[in-house]
């Protein structure tokens, strides 16, 4: 899967097919070529684009999973990325889900939950109600913090990827890969806005899709609803608040959440005036919360594809270094990972 490789890893160094091609002394149309596998490239244009990429020659020439369907979503029409940062993105998600399914297929296949249906909610015109009806589908209850989002997800067959992405103009997308959904987020957030950017895309799988409604503002009502229910603000803050006072940061710990979306929702549920939202909104605007608010919680992280790399070594399907390749981590990690007390009969 020499061309797949190829590509990802152009794109994941944010070279063009023009400056690799200058790099490696071959045209533009030459790189197309590899990248569509309709031509194979010298061993010397091989070690002049692995130099180039800074990945080793076996990196390009390691196997891909070929026997995964991808069907990936829509970036938000605000979005801001370039064409070819949008397809680092899909190539990105398409390499990780390589390795995932390589880990499933070693252990038989059998070890994944089975995948829940998406795009079978409908909107009943409340967004509070379709928060606690998204609830729950996922059979959690209708109120209350949600205590590791990706956890949940993860038990009920939803895919989580976090990609490492330098670019704040990328939050998230999803899709699904053989039947499975995924959502994809950027690590590079904090941990609230992680939890936030989950939910948001989870609404945009799970409702139907609905031409007559603008998306994006329903799946951010949605989403906020499901994270902290109109029932939660009332109870934790009481019917009404005339300030935003060192109690709120405190209920933003307690359900993950940040202060701007605690905000939203308290004004949302008629429990402070949108005149003390505003003055928050530019208060906090002037202090970069915007892009940079103080993160509250610890960082949720995926770790069934760890699970599984763990169980397939320990059950001898597959050796450490098979585990390294797949988690792309160093071979002291994985062997750690496989150390813990071992108790055999």
């Amino acid at each position: 899967m020499f061309n797949k490789n190829l590509k990802y890893y152009r794109l994941k160094k944010n070279m063009s097919k023009k400056d690799l091609a200058e790099v490696c002394g071959v045209t533009p149309m030459a790189i197309t070529n590899y990248e569509q596998g309709t031509r194979r490239p010298e061993i010397e244009i091989i070690n002049k684009m692995a130099k180039a990429l800074d990945v080793g020659v076996a990196d390009f020439i390691s196997s891909r999973n070929d026997n995964l369907v991808f069907a990936h979503g829509e970036f938000r029409k605000s979005s801001q990325l370039t064409k070819s940062q949008q397809e680092y993105v899909r190539e990105a998600v398409e390499e990780y889900c390589g390795r995932f399914f390589d880990a499933v297929d070693f252990l038989g296949g059998e070890s994944l939950p089975s995948p829940p249906d998406i795009h079978c909610l409908k909107s009943s015109g409340d967004f509070e109600k379709d928060a606690v009806q998204l609830r729950n589908k996922l059979s959690i209850p209708q109120k209350g913090p949600i205590e590791d989002v990706i956890a949940m997800l993860e038990n009920q067959g939803i895919l989580v990827i976090m990609l490492d992405f330098d670019n704040r103009h990328f939050s998230g997308m999803n899709g699904t890969v053989n039947g499975y959904p995924y959502i994809v987020v950027n690590k590079n957030m904090t941990a609230e806005r992680i939890r936030s950017t989950i939910s948001h895309e989870l609404t945009h799988m799970m409702f139907e899709n609905d031409e007559n409604t603008n998306k994006e503002q329903f799946a951010t009502e949605v989403s906020g609803a499901f994270l902290i229910t109109r029932d939660d603000i009332v109870r934790e803050l009481g019917v009404r608040r005339r300030a935003i006072t060192n109690d709120f940061a405190l209920i933003c710990k307690e359900y993950g959440i940040s202060m701007f979306l605690l905000v939203m929702r308290a004004s949302q549920s008629k429990v402070i005036s949108s005149n003390v939202a505003q003055n928050f909104y530019i208060k906090a605007g002037k202090a970069g919360w915007r892009t940079n608010e103080p993160t509250r919680i610890e960082r949720e992280k995926p770790l069934l594809f760890e699970q599984l790399v763990f169980r397939a070594i320990n059950e001898e399907d597959i050796s450490i270094q098979k585990g390294v390749e797949l988690l792309q981590i160093p071979y002291t990690d994985v062997e750690k990972g496989c150390a813990l007390w071992r108790c055999e009969v």
